[in-house]
């Protein structure tokens, strides 16, 4: 009889945990998804444009210039705005194909630099040097791999900008091919985007993404740049914005003509390398971000085993009725805010793309305790 009661005891202990975390997760998906979900841009009554400096780094990406720089230098932004290309030590021909394209567009500014860096690993140097050398106020972002979605991309940009912001957040979006591998990688990068964008309109803004990314000189000069990180290879972009963020300095940009597209992991193995160098960075977030992540993922990683475990052990009756409430909720939220980023295609798999994110958790929970990657190409 004790060893019955025993196990009674623990089947409601699974049951409870199970309702714990089903409610954390329903709790995300009210409190914050859903501010991404229902959101609707305030209209402006009148129009400004402002003077930008749109800065690229590029370190051996010949192929990624040729392709892709002309779609930026030829933006239908007829105010005045540069080019900012800083070819970091590049060992290819990227020299001659800049010169090239100086000759025919003058916005073109072009930084060489032929020296390494003491002391400052990664990215950190070669964009400093380029935002510093910008003539504007206002600071586009964007990477060499990086193509803008529309012609109006520096247009919708700095279009959110006004006397109280100071950061605007874009989404930088992945192409989309065939096979089930890039619905994988185009999820996690939703999954970004839904929490960073969601978590800034909730006031909280923690992060943002090279490849779509946006803010005042002025904040970078204040914040004397990269100097309090530069000891850490990553980070340009999420390690800057969780400390200049505020909750009255940003705002997002989910038009579409503000999206860029970049060219996805082509194998498994680049795509865990990439992840491997971004998730190294997220042990330096305020403590508040840490916390509201941690979080999340823990609860999303225990939902499934906990989902099953209720099921055989407790009364599947009962656990199916909270699944189905943070079924449905999910649903709604995850169509809507697909709808605003252009990624309709994946809702019809995001059940099995959510049951994927437990193993997602497995693969790359180590990244979080690795020394950081100490080159940036």
């Amino acid at each position: 009889m004790d060893l019955l009661h025993t196990f009674e005891h623990w089947q409601q202990i699974v049951f409870i945990l199970f309702c714990v975390i089903a409610t954390i997760q329903i709790f995300y998906f009210l409190f914050f998804f859903s501010r991404l979900a229902f959101y609707k841009p305030n209209n402006k009554n009148t129009t400004q444009t402002h003077a930008v400096s749109v800065v690229i780094c590029a370190r051996d990406e010949l192929k990624n210039l040729e392709n892709n720089l002309p779609s930026v230098l030829n933006q239908s932004y007829e105010s005045t705005h540069e080019v900012i290309v800083v070819n970091d030590n590049s060992f290819d021909d990227s020299k001659y194909i800049l010169e090239a394209l100086k000759s025919k567009y003058k916005q073109l500014q072009i930084i060489e630099l032929t020296q390494e860096a003491m002391m400052i690993p990664g990215k950190k140097f070669p964009l400093a040097v380029g935002i510093k050398s910008s003539k504007h106020e206002i600071v586009l972002l964007t990477d060499a791999d990086c193509i803008p979605a529309t012609s109006s991309w520096i247009e919708s940009m700095q279009s959110k900008y006004d006397d109280k912001t100071e950061i605007v957040l874009g989404y930088g979006a992945f192409h989309k091919l065939k096979g089930f591998f890039n619905k994988i990688v185009r999820w996690e990068c939703f999954q970004t985007a839904l929490q960073y964008m969601s978590y800034s309109l909730a006031h909280i803004p923690y992060m943002g993404v090279g490849r779509n990314l946006s803010y005042k000189k002025s904040v970078f000069l204040r914040h004397k740049g990269f100097s309090s990180h530069n000891n850490i290879p990553g980070g340009d972009d999420d390690l800057f914005i969780n400390m200049a963020a505020t909750q009255g300095n940003t705002k997002i940009n989910i038009d579409k003509d503000s999206f860029t597209l970049s060219n996805p992991p082509e194998s498994w193995g680049q795509w865990k390398r990439q992840k491997n160098r971004h998730y190294t960075t997220s042990k330096y977030y305020k403590k508040i971000h840490q916390f509201l992540l941690g979080l999340y993922s823990i609860s999303l990683f225990l939902f499934y085993p906990l989902l099953i475990s209720s099921a055989v052990l407790y009364n599947w009756k009962y656990t199916a009725l909270l699944f189905i409430i943070r079924f449905l909720i999910q649903a709604v939220v995850y169509y809507k805010s697909m709808k605003k980023l252009n990624e309709t295609d994946l809702f019809p798999f995001f059940f099995i793309l959510d049951i994927w994110m437990f193993f997602y958790y497995l693969l790359f929970a180590s990244s979080l305790f690795k020394k950081p990657v100490q080159h940036w190409k």
